[in-house]
């Protein structure tokens, strides 16, 4: 697959998890949206629920882990790739280490919270990371629901 093809595959998933983030925040969520993609199929779509199950550690990518484990029947996601719309979280880049995904692609960056701050390391060795896809519209949304709780 040409840079420019994968380029377009990276930006045409990451619109799915764009809906789920649109769906978080109609839900009063945080809108961040995950989607983890195996072999060219969706096989699990989540967004932030922490405000909904009142609890902290129910982050888009969590569920996401989770959703897709159950889906293919083990706990390691080797031959696939999560899809989020901001940088992942230092509980979430260590939640998805141990899930063994070979790829991360997400959208904005977190200069506040996100994992390369705090742990760079917490990824497993062999995953791959691509960040700024659709950039703009994930930051676009983040910063638009913080401005309106403000």
């Amino acid at each position: 697959m040409t840079a420019e093809e994968q380029q377009k595959k990276d930006e045409m998933y990451m619109r799915k998890a764009l809906a789920e983030a649109q769906q978080a925040l109609a839900e009063g969520e945080i809108p961040i949206g995950a989607i983890v993609v195996c072999q060219d199929h969706v096989i699990a779509r989540a967004h932030n629920l922490t405000e909904t199950l009142h609890d902290v550690t129910a982050h888009a990518e969590m569920q996401a882990i989770t959703s897709a484990a159950n889906e293919l029947g083990g706990k390691y996601l080797k031959d696939c790739t999560l899809y989020v719309t901001v940088e992942p979280c230092v509980m979430c880049a260590g939640a998805l280490g141990w899930s063994q995904l070979s790829r991360i692609v997400y959208g904005a960056a977190d200069e506040k919270r996100g994992y390369q701050l705090y742990a760079p390391r917490a990824l497993h060795p062999k995953t791959t990371i691509k960040g700024g896809i659709l950039e703009e519209e994930c930051r676009q949304l983040m910063q638009d629901f913080f401005k309106n709780k403000r």
